[in-house]
């Protein structure tokens, strides 16, 4: 009966590594894709990182820390991406709008320059290009975060793939003791179960 349980739990067990096994190469399938496609899509903007020739060194120096390891180098990653889009756009958008969000200035925009007559005034040009450019970095900053968390995705599903290849390797050597129990207790129960003095 010992025996036969034993079985059973062990091929319970290989199923489970089979299954595992699957999941560990999708998980691996799925971080690869995901990190090709984000490098393909950022490469292909062919955005540079910043540099101090190139604004580095006029930014806070918290932003200017975060950037400083990706200088010069071409965007291609997650972390590249989200360094870009919190430290050097979000800060050249909050010292061009003095702090206001591109809902405040287009809301101001509305409400001072829907009279043609105002929107021809020098102000309301500035202010409509202020508004412009407070879109088009906010639309940028979007995309690249959205390229950031799409990256973090694909490295999850690395890392889950690990998991799940280990954990396949720990249960097909846990079913390999149970097989190995089981047919030693097997023989154990047979060897008992002969009378005494008998031979084979």
């Amino acid at each position: 009966m010992r025996a036969t349980l034993d079985k059973l739990i062990s091929w319970a067990g290989l199923l489970l590594v089979a299954v595992l096994l699957v999941a560990g190469g999708l998980a691996t399938w799925a971080s690869s894709f995901i990190g090709n496609e984000v490098h393909d899509q950022f490469a292909a903007q062919h955005i540079t990182m910043p540099t101090t020739k190139t604004g580095l060194a006029e930014l806070p120096s918290a932003d200017r820390a975060a950037l400083e390891k990706y200088a010069g180098q071409q965007l291609t990653t997650g972390p590249q991406a989200k360094a870009y889009a919190n430290h050097y756009i979000a800060v050249h958008m909050k010292e061009a709008a003095a702090g206001k969000t591109y809902s405040e200035v287009s809301g101001q925009y509305l409400q001072q320059c829907s009279d043609p007559k105002q929107a021809a005034t020098k102000a309301c040009q500035d202010l409509g290009g202020l508004r412009q450019t407070m879109f088009m970095g906010d639309t940028l900053r979007g995309l690249l975060l959205y390229g950031y968390a799409f990256a973090t995705v694909g490295t999850i599903a690395g890392y889950a793939a690990i998991v799940a290849f280990v954990a396949a390797g720990g249960l097909l050597l846990l079913a390999g003791l149970g097989f190995w129990h089981s047919r030693r207790t097997g023989t154990a129960v047979a060897a008992a179960s002969r009378p005494e003095g008998a031979h084979v």
